[in-house]
């Protein structure tokens, strides 16, 4: 029987071709004004890095003598964007689809839905991606490969800021356009710092979502039905309440006990990172971005009311709801625990995985005090 290779359950290179294809153009902008935002972001990112690290004082969280590692910042157009995270998706499930290979190399036909899923997965993964090329501002990429192309930090990591998407964003809410790139270099840089300043988080991370999709019980054709659905769902060809399963997310669909416990505990590490980063993004705003108050009002308005038809299918039929919802609890977490016990205090959530918070303790921010810091009111601050 022809043996089926993991690279072959996706076809990576059709994904790339249909989203490049199929993703919007981005605003009409001259090849001046493009070169001037280029440059504008690259220094918004380098000065957000002294700001980011002065504020949270992570720099600290290193041994004596050892530097935060650099990561390459790299401003990318939609189709730039596209083509980094199809590497990073490859790389994150090549162990996903090595298992998936094993469980079909046995099958009746194995080799026809090789070829046939693989075309059919790449076209819908096309069609995802090319739907949030044109939405995603900037992005750390955790567990990034490094290539000629795109180049990364040995450890892996590089920060993407999406110079369209930015600028779409910046017209829509008619808001000053120098302000906002620092704004959203601010939040992104907070993700660059949460990594390179803490080495174990990477592997941690990593561990967990392995751990995760090892658990994954489903047959191949069921896991490219699932993306199927997906595809369908979010291009309104198939609307929810003609699906007959109503309240089922993807996420749901794939879940074994032990993937809820794990995906519980990844939702925990999730909201944290994005909660710390808005906290951030709040604290330095003031001081460097004369606007932030009116940035971050009409963005949370635009947030609150710009999820249409096709967003809302998505995020539900992806579990995404409830995530956002604990992402904005993140926030309120560490607001709550800094003004309890101050940013060094706080910081002691990067010693260890043991010192995460528990999805639990996202929700009841004293009692991830009370256990790391050992009795509640331990290292107390004045805000």
């Amino acid at each position: 029987m022809t043996s089926i290779s993991g690279a072959e359950m996706v076809d990576w290179n059709l994904a790339v071709a249909t989203a490049t294809r199929l993703v919007r153009p981005g605003p009409e902008v001259t090849r001046g004004e493009a070169r001037a935002v280029v440059a504008e972001l690259r220094g918004h990112a380098r000065t957000s890095e002294r700001h980011v690290r002065e504020f949270t004082r992570m720099a600290t969280l290193l041994p004596e003598g050892v530097a935060v590692p650099d990561t390459p910042v790299l401003v990318v157009d939609r189709a730039g964007w596209v083509k980094a995270n199809v590497a990073g998706f490859r790389a994150l499930l090549t162990p996903l689809l090595g298992k998936m290979q094993d469980r079909r190399a046995g099958a009746p036909g194995g080799a026809v839905l090789g070829a046939v899923g693989g075309k059919v997965t790449g076209v819908e993964l096309g069609m995802l991606l090319s739907f949030l090329a044109s939405r995603v501002l900037g992005q750390y990429e955790t567990f990034a490969p490094v290539s000629r192309d795109l180049p990364a930090s040995p450890a892996g990591g590089r920060l993407l800021l999406v110079a369209p998407n930015i600028v779409h964003v910046e017209r829509e809410l008619e808001v000053n356009p120098h302000d906002f790139r620092l704004w959203v270099c601010l939040h992104e840089e907070t993700h660059r710092t949460q990594f390179t300043a803490v080495p174990w988080l990477r592997d941690h991370l990593e561990g967990e979502i392995q751990t995760f999709l090892g658990a994954t019980e489903m047959d191949p054709m069921t896991v490219l039905e699932r993306l199927r659905e997906a595809a369908q769902s979010f291009s309104g060809a198939r609307p929810d309440a003609e699906r007959g399963e109503e309240g089922r997310s993807l996420v749901e669909l794939v879940q074994t006990p032990e993937q809820r416990e794990i995906l519980g505990r990844l939702t925990a590490v999730m909201s944290l990172l994005e909660g710390h980063a808005d906290f951030v993004m709040d604290g330095v705003g003031p001081q460097v971005v004369p606007s932030v108050a009116e940035i971050r009002e009409k963005f949370q308005q635009r947030r609150a009311s710009g999820a249409g038809r096709l967003d809302a299918a998505l995020r539900k039929l992806l579990g995404l709801d409830a995530k956002l919802r604990q992402y904005r609890d993140g926030e309120r977490f560490v607001r709550a625990v800094v003004g309890q016990v101050g940013m060094d205090g706080f910081n002691r959530v990067w010693t260890s995985p043991n010192t995460l918070p528990t999805k639990a303790e996202i929700d009841r921010p004293a009692d991830w005090v009370a256990r790391v810091h050992r009795k509640a009111g331990e290292g107390s601050h004045e805000a």
